[in-house]
């Protein structure tokens, strides 16, 4: 999955929104400074979410934005979904609509898998975990392991699997 600027954003904005949910309503700039968000994309992004339903705003002197919910009640998912739409897709196309050869058909249990193992994730992670820097314990166990940490050569470097050696390209 490749999380854009916009996503990142736009749960960064939330949370914000999330640490001020008592307060009421907040404005784009206070959410942009808190977060380091360019002021034109964040009012983009809040209006998406917005009409999403996952964001109220209101106009005058004590407007601004705030969670339509409980941010315990509003997960990474819903945020990622409101921005971008389905958390998987194969070319524009949800994962059991896709069809392949025979010879690769175990592509389409591949990709739907993927799809629950993002679901595991980002349906269970609130934004108010965020927040709060408390992950649930399935989550926490994730990134627990060391191996999490490790990011996986590309490029000019493969790494095979099975016990066979390192293979350079090009």
């Amino acid at each position: 999955m490749r999380i854009t600027a916009k996503i990142d954003y736009a749960v960064r904005a939330c949370v914000e929104l999330a640490v001020a949910y008592d307060e009421g309503f907040v404005t784009a700039e206070r959410v942009g400074k808190a977060q380091g968000i360019p002021g034109s994309f964040l009012l983009g992004i809040l209006n998406q979410l917005r009409r999403s339903g996952l964001v109220e705003s209101r106009r005058g002197a004590d407007g601004g934005f705030h969670l339509a919910a409980d941010p315990a009640r509003i997960a990474v998912a819903d945020v990622i979904r409101a921005i971008d739409g389905p958390l998987a897709n194969v070319a524009g196309v949800q994962p059991e609509d896709t069809s392949y050869a025979p010879s690769a058909a175990a592509l389409q249990q591949t990709w739907v898998a993927l799809r629950v193992a993002m679901r595991s994730v980002l349906e269970h992670v609130t934004i108010a975990d965020i927040a709060s820097g408390e992950l649930p314990d399935d989550v926490a166990r994730l990134v627990g392991d060391s191996e999490a940490w490790v990011t996986r050569p590309f490029g000019d470097e493969v790494e095979l699997r099975g016990g066979g050696e390192a293979e350079r390209r090009g």
